[in-house]
């Protein structure tokens, strides 16, 4: 096998693949912050946490809720309407953009379809594969404390699994119950400080259903009150490779808010989800879009991570393609909104106010931690969306499959139960939890989403997540002046060295010299 050929078998694995599991390493960077223990999962699915359980609490706790029955639910109706009408947008687009190219349910077609059959079928049903804890997301609604997600995977019923090796027949889509961490109930009078100790204690320990769900555990505090919205995930259409195209897989990504007096979900926009085509086409949007960003408060929280975009600027659904790779291309959300990206017309911001945006942040004495570049403007505008967070080291198109408790040995599953980018962000979800337990002002600012945020941690050194084998990379330019300051710290560890992957970009993966 040639060099070159071995360095794209290895981005596959990395970008849409399976990985090696390191469960010892994983569970230590996990622990406080995320539940993924499969028998754990096994056992929360099959009681309270059951999604039939969690919509609709009346329905008695030793039944399961297969689609046929879900998306009745009076609360699931629009969710349903919602999703099928992205489908039909969705093949109206590819044929009127690739009228060549079939598209369809089955191996037959070039564009090969999610099955919109499974959403109706009493065959197929969401299992909880994983609970994670996002108080690092307290400062969208602090009163809440943040957030607690509940994530589901479409998983097949009728196939029961045969022989010890055997998995359970996964499908493509996820959902994610999201709930507030503090809601209306009882718990209404804990405070963060308390949330965040019960969810590190928690990690301190062997992790076991009854554990969690006792008086001091974490998920005692969690109830349907909770529910905020949904969010889902579904692999829309896959194309292999072929004459025409390099392979290709298109992720639907939608969100929905749930009205707690008529107990009904409702399509909603997508945090920071850009809708680049409506802005690019109101040249009043544009302007408005440009002077919002470009004010230096929004500027900064643009850095940090934290920005908050307003609706008139969302969109309420978004199609993420993959893989992307590391050039700047059409397939990212921000594309086109930065002068010299190659788009056509004219673009919302140009080099002179993004750098004058940068003078005027040091003038203010400002302390930019991520943007020091138009490049890392451009690298965070379209890493603060959905979209683009979604396409950034993802595995198979999801940051958390979670492990497959229904396969016959989950716990030796040589699947990841998450992304580089969930392992990866785990110390600053602690380091915030912990500085909530500790009665600290939180920091809630965030790396790129390439690389995380270290926290003065060694945790991550030598790891895929930060500096070794696998980890995104810079290759700094000859000479220093040309080297991009808002990347010129995404070095790799010794031993090894940056090699490039992309075309006009100098980001790339860590590699053992000489390979």
């Amino acid at each position: 096998m040639s060099r070159a050929l071995k360095r794209l078998l290895v981005l596959f694995l990395l970008f849409c693949g399976v990985a090696p599991l390191r469960a010892g390493e994983d569970r230590a960077l996990e622990r406080g912050a995320a539940i993924i223990d499969p028998a754990t999962l096994r056992d929360l699915d099959r009681g309270r946490f059951g999604l039939g359980r969690m919509l609709a609490p009346e329905r008695p706790a030793d039944t399961r809720l297969a689609n046929s029955e879900l998306f009745k639910l009076p609360s699931m109706l629009p969710v349903r309407e919602a999703l099928i009408r992205e489908f039909d947008r969705y093949v109206e687009r590819h044929k009127a953009s690739l009228p060549n190219e079939s598209i369809g349910v089955g191996d037959g077609f070039a564009f090969q379809l999610f099955d919109r059959a499974w959403l109706d079928s009493a065959d197929v049903r969401f299992v909880l594969s994983g609970i994670v804890n996002r108080m690092d997301r307290a400062y969208v609604a602090p009163d809440d404390c943040g957030e607690i997600r509940l994530i589901y995977r479409l998983t097949r019923t009728d196939v029961p699994p045969i022989g010890e090796n055997a998995v359970s027949q996964r499908l493509p889509m996820t959902l994610n119950l999201v709930l507030k961490a503090k809601g209306d109930g009882n718990e209404a009078s804990l405070t963060c400080r308390e949330i965040a100790r019960h969810w590190l204690a928690a990690g301190s320990a062997p992790q076991t259903a009854e554990k969690l769900l006792g008086g001091d555990g974490p998920l005692a505090l969690v109830r349907e009150r909770n529910i905020d919205r949904i969010e889902t995930n579904l692999q829309i259409a896959h194309a292999p490779k072929s004459a025409l195209r390099d392979f290709r897989t298109d992720y639907l990504l939608k969100v929905f808010d749930y009205d707690g007096a008529s107990k009904r979900f409702a399509e909603a926009p997508m945090e920071n989800q850009i809708d680049r085509d409506r802005i690019l086409a109101d040249d009043g949007l544009r302007r408005d879009f440009k002077a919002w960003l470009l004010d230096p408060k929004h500027f900064a929280e643009l850095d940090r991570g934290t920005l908050l975009i307003p609706e008139k600027f969302l969109a309420t659904g978004a199609v993420a393609p993959t893989p992307i790779g590391f050039d700047v291309g059409e397939l990212q959300p921000e594309f086109g909104l930065v002068q010299g990206e190659g788009a056509a017309g004219e673009a919302v911001f140009s080099e002179g106010d993004v750098v004058g945006a940068l003078q005027r942040a040091a003038a203010d004495g400002t302390k930019l931690q991520n943007i020091q570049s138009l490049a890392g403007f451009e690298r965070r505008l379209n890493d603060v969306t959905c979209a683009g967070c979604h396409q950034t080291r993802g595995i198979g198109g999801f940051h958390f499959p979670g492990v497959d408790w229904l396969a016959a040995k989950p716990s030796n599953s040589t699947v990841v139960p998450a992304s580089p980018h969930f392992f990866g962000d785990q110390v600053r979800r602690r380091d915030i939890l912990s500085s909530f337990r500790d009665g600290k002002a939180p920091d809630f600012s965030r790396g790129f989403s390439n690389r995380p945020q270290l926290r003065g941690s060694t945790e991550l050194a030598g790891t895929e997540y930060s500096d070794g084998w696998g980890a995104h990379c810079y290759l700094p330019a000859a000479k220093p002046a040309e080297t991009d300051r808002s990347f010129r710290s995404w070095s790799c560890a010794e031993g090894l060295a940056c090699q490039v992957a992309g075309k006009t970009s100098r980001m790339g993966m860590c590699f053992v010299k000489g390979r």
